[in-house]
């Protein structure tokens, strides 16, 4: 195949799956993986795609329909997420070290430590540093990067570093998409690759979602699911594809009213 028509082809592979890796376009081109990276470094020049780290996005895709704000999601699915959480917390032992990404859940997650001992939180996100502070029983480590406001959450290059070399007992996460074949999807372009480094903090991931995450696809593709361990959600999730994941090896509980 001639370069031209492998760039072609790689622009409609990008449009059609939204998110490519470069180990996947050598493997399927049968070319190295540096001239890959040339290919996709003179699309992104062109405006054709977008160049991230490892791989390329459709620029069409990109922040066209993004998560609503952090309190405007306050009053979605309240129920829902206050038994996602109590369950979660619930998983959570005295003295281990968790990390608690960002997110409406997660933050209820924070809401239901009052009893833990000996309790290790991490997190980016600046309202579980608000929920926690009061919490003298919980040591808390702050992540810093640049402020991604409608999140109130850090991320970027310097949360990034500080998060290198970290291991946790468990990660807890929210996701904005949960799909079988799409994975686990996010909308936000520079909240990706810091999701990704919280990712490889522990190899139990929990990740905390109500039953609309399910079956929707973000924009952005930020891990296969079987990068989660547990995934906690509430008695509203579709029974199908919750057997789906199970059948993955990946434990789904489904909260319900105590």
């Amino acid at each position: 195949m001639m370069k031209e028509q492998r760039k072609r082809a790689i622009v409609d592979r990008i449009e059609r799956d939204k998110q490519v890796f470069i180990s996947d376009l050598a493997e399927q081109f049968d070319v190295s993986e540096m001239t890959i990276r040339r290919d996709l470094d003179e699309l992104d020049q062109n405006g054709a795609i977008h160049r991230i780290h490892g791989g390329a996005l459709a620029v069409a895709k990109i922040s066209t329909k993004n998560e609503p704000p952090v309190f405007e999601r306050s009053n979605e699915q309240t129920e829902e997420k206050r038994h996602i959480a109590k369950t979660v917390a619930g998983m959570i032992q005295n003295g281990e070290k968790i990390f608690l990404g960002s997110g409406t859940t997660t933050l209820a997650v924070a809401e239901n430590l009052t009893q833990h001992q000996d309790l290790t939180v991490l997190t980016n996100a600046i309202t579980i540093v608000n929920c926690l502070i009061p919490m003298k029983h919980i040591t808390l480590i702050v992540f810093g990067g640049f402020l991604r406001r409608a999140e109130l959450s850090m991320v970027g290059h310097f949360t990034q570093s500080a998060l290198k070399d970290i291991q946790v007992d468990k990660v807890i996460i929210g996701m904005r998409g949960i799909h079988i074949e799409q994975g686990l999807t996010c909308d936000h372009l520079q909240e990706l690759q810091t999701d990704q480094s919280i990712l490889q903090l522990s190899k139990n991931i929990i990740i905390a979602a109500d039953h609309t995450k399910f079956g929707h696809v973000a924009t952005i593709r930020t891990a296969p699911i079987t990068t989660a361990s547990t995934i906690v959600t509430d008695g509203k999730a579709p029974d199908d594809m919750v057997r789906k994941i199970r059948s993955l090896g990946i434990e789904v509980i489904k909260a319900t009213p105590s």
